[in-house]
Parts: structure tokens; sequence; C-alpha cells
């Protein structure tokens, strides 16, 4: 079946600007056109065009969704169990953070004292839940679910001291990081090394195991999607691309 812009938009519940602005970038062309010259999408558009918008949904980058759904090896099932894990995960952590917020409200009510280790795990589950939404569906498609479910696990299962250590590593990298573009110092000198060791040792509290090709892809995509490279620059621009080259020569 073959649907016209309108018709397709319709269904997709979007507007025809946009599928005119997919077709733009190279995200989805028509698949042909009427005598008329109209757009037609077919079966495999329409295929495509869920995918965009389940992407789209979790938050990840019109770039990022094209290099995912244009590589080679890109499987449509794949993808749909990685939506689905995604989404999973996200109704886990939503389910624990609402009964931890009813907690703490009967808390108050009855004038008890909630546990700190109680407050602390919603907290994490909150991280958890964010981190999910902005990066999960990606990280699920390049590393797959086990590798993704285990680094969540790894975060729910810090203790509180070592949940404290993870975010101080996570500012010494930033402040490092700043402090060698500030001086204008070599991403592939004794400052970019130890900022690379420092980085590594923040992975690794997450990190099943550590591979130099999996840090060096990750530090790719801290240039190349804008959301890492604004967190990373928030402060001082060019310090997503000094940790980038920092990793590409030092990563062993």
């Amino acid at each position: 079946m073959e649907y016209s812009i309108h018709a397709l938009a319709e269904l997709a519940g979007i507007s025809t600007r946009t599928l005119r602005y997919y077709d733009s970038i190279g995200l989805l062309h028509p698949c042909g056109a009427t005598a008329a010259g109209y757009r037609l999408y077919g079966p495999r558009e329409v295929d495509l065009l869920q995918q965009i918008l389940f992407y789209r949904a979790l938050g990840v980058p019109l770039r990022e969704i094209a290099r995912i759904v244009q590589a080679d090896d890109f499987d449509r099932l794949t993808a749909l169990r990685s939506h689905l894990s995604a989404l999973y995960a996200r109704q886990a952590q939503t389910s624990a953070l609402i009964e931890t917020v009813q907690k703490t409200i009967h808390t108050l009510e009855k004038g008890d004292t909630m546990q700190d280790r109680e407050k602390f795990e919603a907290f994490k589950q909150r991280i958890v839940q964010e981190n999910e939404a902005q990066y999960g569906a990606e990280v699920r498609a390049r590393y797959g679910d086990a590798q993704a479910d285990a680094a969540n696990a790894r975060l729910l299962g810090m203790s509180e001291a070592d949940y404290e250590r993870f975010e101080a590593l996570k500012e010494e990298v930033q402040q490092a990081l700043e402090q060698a573009v500030r001086h204008g110092s070599d991403p592939a000198g004794p400052e970019g090394e130890r900022i690379v060791r420092l980085h590594k040792t923040w992975l690794g509290m997450t990190w099943k195991e550590y591979s130099a090709e999996a840090h060096q892809a990750l530090a790719e995509g801290y240039v190349t999607d804008e959301r890492f490279a604004a967190y990373y620059d928030r402060r001082l621009p060019g310090c997503a691309r000094f940790l980038c080259d920092a990793v590409q020569h030092w990563a062993k």
C-alpha cells in the first residue's frame, strides 16, 4: 500500500512539514511520486518512519538516528527489541520512583523518619532513568542490551560512598579537561594521558569490562553527538574535542 505525504502524516500523527524535512536531510525519502509530482511512501518507508519515531520518542538526535538506520548492518527486529528493553527499563524505574515518592509522602504524613539509604536509592533510580531516556536507545543499539543492563545494575548497586566517588571522579575529569583546554595542553601529552586514565577509572565503575575500542568509540561520540558535546563543553568549549583526541591517542 502506498500513502501520499498527507495520508502518511495523518497516519503517523506528524506534520507534512516534518516528512519534507526528513526527506531534505536524507533520513526518509519517498519511494516515488504521482503524475502530479506529489510524494508517495510505500511499506518500507512506513516501517522506517516507525523506527525514526521510536528513536525520537527516546530522545535520540536525528543525526544519530540516521547513522543507526542507515548502517549496513541495521536490523529492524534487533532495533525493536532494543526499543522494548529501553521502554521496560524506563517503566521499571518509573515504578520504583513512584513507590519511593509514595513512601516519602507516607513517612512525612505519619511523622516517621525515612532511612537515608531509601532516599539514596530513589536518587540512583532517577539517574538511571534519565540516562536511559537520553542515551538508552543508541547505547543498546551500539553495545547491546546486556552491556546496557549491566551498567545500570552496577550503578544501582553502588553504595553511597561508591556513588559519591563516581560523581567526584566525573567532576575531576571535567575540571582537568577545562584546565587542559585553558592552558593549551596537547591531548597526546602527559595531561592528556592523565585525563584518559581518570576517565577510564570513571567508566570502570559502571562498565562490566573495559576495551580500548569501546572507549575510543564512546569518545568519538562526544564530538559527533551534540548532547555529549554540550555536556562536556557546558562551561568551556573545546573540552569534548580534547577528551576525544586524548582517548584516541592514549586508550590501550
